[in-house]
């Protein structure tokens, strides 16, 4: 008798093609779709999707959830909006690999505002291992990207200063038996030390390895570089991925405010740079809110030696001083807070820096210095960073895919945690039409399927994995905002992952079918 059998619905198969109706069987972990009379076939279980869509599950290229689905396994926040695979390791900050777990746990520190700080045993130092915690025991589907933060650290060191040539050609090592253990590509996040602290060159060299073994360059640009011109952080990814003939993607790019040159600016540059013949591609996220650690806005000298030098300079009254004259007021203001720890903290949950300082009685860069050394730097930042009047010319651009750079920890996360894909089900398809629905799909399923150089995934098609999604065209929603995030979307009736239904009627079945996608290795 067959597993699972689909009927009534209509198809949307990922490529961008308009929908049909068919029925989808799933014998194990395989689809087969079947135009015509199915009636005659039997099955342990039937779906019967009349009047719903039917589609491959979403693939989130920007996922901060590598160490915290291991915590949480079940995943709610993601798994219900129909996402099935996610790209972990974004922002060159990946978790393997180290040489002792001493520094792997030094570095979850570092980055613990962005990534988390889950009660787990960091029972593993490379690539294979972390991958290994995948299999079966969560709830969606983890593919791997190498961050250039673990490639400086294991070479150079914690320090700003350049890469020997012995230490870059070590580096070069680290990225290819990275990759031959099954990552996907390199990734940068070119604002957070120590990976930040990596020339243009080196970062073309290490982009290099990665393409030459099939992986692309996906990149958090250097915003530093604003200041030789508006573009100048995105011409320099694109100097990095000509540098190493390597493919390019532009993360969570958007305009980051009204004013500040044109959104036309942007698309112009990846215009260009595809009609010149490089492979570039974007993601962005679909609400107008930024999302990271609050340490960001902290000038790079106070984090040159890593999260101790940090602490200290935090508690230092002349490197306070100096940070205060450095700090940006951008980073004051409009900027909510949340992922507090400390009891007496609790209560600053979700709100703005300035109005926490009047609570305090200080200034408000005096308030969230104390703050990071009460907190040990675990705080979390959601801040105005998006120009939203634009953000549909992102969203609808063809060479764009929706990503959702979320943070699944905190009582006041960032919305699109909850709700960055059925948004654009809801209001950039059905409410304000930039979209037709096939081409939405198409950029949440086969575009990064394609992107990452999965085989298998992002399509309904006979012999490709069944990560499958079952809505309602018509009432999927996401009630998720700035001020109420924790909202789970409606209209998402089924999401299904490697053949086992994980999502029913819109619950969550405990199912834990999740795999570790490994470049180079079959997925079975």
């Amino acid at each position: 008798m067959l597993n699972l059998l689909i009927t009534n619905g209509l198809i949307i198969d990922g490529s961008g093609s308009p929908g049909f109706h068919a029925a989808v069987l799933v014998e194990v972990d395989t689809v087969t779709v079947l135009r015509g009379d199915v009636s005659h076939l039997e099955a342990e279980r039937v779906i019967d999707a009349k009047g719903l869509v039917v589609c491959p599950g979403f693939i989130d290229l920007h996922s901060h959830t590598g160490l915290t689905i291991l915590g949480e396994p079940h995943h709610d926040p993601k798994v219900r909006q129909g996402v099935t695979t996610e790209l972990v390791g974004i922002d060159g900050m990946s978790h393997s690999p180290f040489k002792s777990r001493e520094e792997l746990e030094r570095y979850i520190w570092q980055d613990s505002g962005l990534n988390g700080y889950p009660p787990l045993p960091t029972d593993w130092l490379t690539v294979a291992e972390q991958l290994d915690k995948y299999d079966n025991t969560v709830a969606v589907n983890i593919a791997y990207i190498l961050g250039n933060s673990s490639v400086r650290i294991w070479s150079v060191g914690w320090n700003d200063r350049p890469a020997t040539p012995a230490e870059l050609e070590d580096m070069k090592s680290v990225v290819r038996e990275a990759m031959e253990e099954g990552a996907w590509g390199l990734s940068t996040g070119l604002d957070y030390p120590p990976g930040s602290y990596a020339s243009t060159s080196e970062l073309a060299d290490l982009a290099g390895v990665a393409a030459r073994l099939g992986g692309h360059y996906h990149t958090h640009t250097r915003a530093s570089l604003k200041s030789k011109g508006l573009m100048a952080p995105w011409e320099e990814a694109l100097d990095i991925g000509r540098g190493g003939d390597c493919p390019v993607h532009l993360t969570h790019y958007r305009q980051g405010a009204a004013g500040v040159g044109s959104h036309l600016d942007y698309l112009e540059l990846v215009e260009n740079a595809r009609d010149e013949g490089m492979d570039v591609t974007f993601d962005c996220y679909t609400y107008p809110y930024s999302g990271t650690t609050v340490t960001i806005g902290l000038p790079h000298w106070a984090k040159d030696g890593g999260p101790e030098r940090l602490m200290a300079a935090l508690q230092d009254a002349d490197d306070r001083q100096r940070m205060k004259v450095e700090l940006s007021r951008d980073r004051l203001e409009d900027n909510w807070l949340t992922s507090f720890n400390q009891p007496q903290n609790k209560q600053y949950e979700g709100m703005l820096i300035t109005d926490i300082a009047d609570m305090r009685n200080q200034d408000p860069a005096d308030a969230l210095f104390d703050l990071l050394i009460e907190e040990n730097l675990f705080i979390t930042t959601t801040g105005l960073g998006t120009n939203a009047q634009t953000l549909y010319a992102f969203v609808s651009h063809p060479a764009g895919m929706i990503a959702s750079d979320s943070i699944t920890f905190g009582d006041y996360p960032n919305p699109r945690t909850y709700g960055c894909f059925p948004i654009v089900l809801a209001e950039f398809v059905r409410a304000e039409k930039h979209l037709k629905l096939p081409e939405a799909i198409r950029k949440m399923t086969s575009f990064p399927a394609q992107r990452l150089g999965i085989p298998d995934r992002g399509l309904l098609r006979d012999g490709f994995k069944a990560d499958i999604v079952i809505f309602n065209p018509d009432t999927v929603k996401t009630h998720a905002t700035k001020s109420d995030p924790k909202h789970y979307p409606v209209g998402i009736d089924y999401v299904i992952v490697n053949g086992q239904v994980v999502i029913q009627n819109g619950e969550n079945t405990g199912a834990l079918p999740g795999r570790s996608i490994r470049r180079g290795k079959s997925s079975t």
